[in-house]
């Protein structure tokens, strides 16, 4: 997966789902390939996308549950408490997100970048809005264009032309017919150029 900016500052590493127990903990959904490093992630920060607003927390406790992973924080300690995280994001300072390999890259870095089509004439298909896991082999990037129109585009080596970060844009060249096809919404994770999977 790749871990997702909530924004410039911070990347979301996991979502809270649910309320686990009557101690406080909560279950969360994960947004990182690097669950392990939570053993040295103690500060963490709940930032609550409705209000914009963070808040510090300490991890005391942790372990995986059903693909996710269950967090104890200090101070979070019955339900009531443990209900005002319901849909935060639990986020990391940008500084302190993993290096990757050659080849991978973050979800937060590929969002917002245009993917335009080279096969011919340059075609500008529209700006990517999410990474989809879990389709296949290879994440889906979800491109929407200026009309509202949706298209999922595998994000595999061989259709990538040229990957510019810095420059927020992505050339590929795409098989015939595969930008005529319709797809739903999904959601999304790192993501490796080649046989994928930190959202």
């Amino acid at each position: 997966m790749a871990e997702r900016s909530g924004n410039a500052a911070f990347i979301t590493i996991a979502r809270v789902v649910k309320v686990q127990g009557r101690v406080g903990e909560v279950a969360t959904e994960l947004h990182t390939d690097f669950p392990e490093r939570f053993e040295q992630r103690r500060r963490l920060y709940a930032w609550n996308t409705d209000s914009d607003q963070r808040r510090e927390l300490h991890l005391e406790e942790f372990w995986p549950h059903k693909g996710g992973m269950v967090l104890k924080f200090e101070g979070v300690d019955s339900i009531e408490e443990a209900e005002k995280l319901l849909r935060c994001e639990i986020q990391i300072p940008l500084e302190e997100r993993a290096e990757l390999e050659e080849g991978a890259v973050y979800v937060s870095d590929l969002l917002g970048c245009l993917v335009v089509e080279v096969s011919q004439a340059e075609r500008k298909v529209g700006t990517v809005v999410d990474v989809n896991f879990g389709a296949g082999t290879a994440p889906l990037l979800i491109v929407n264009n200026e009309s509202g129109k949706e298209f999922m585009i595998p994000f595999v080596e061989s259709f990538i032309k040229k990957l510019d970060l810095k420059a927020k844009q992505i050339e590929m060249q795409l098989p015939e017919g595969m930008l005529e096809l319709d797809a739903p919404l999904s959601a999304g994770k790192k993501v490796r150029r080649q046989p994928p999977e930190e959202r």
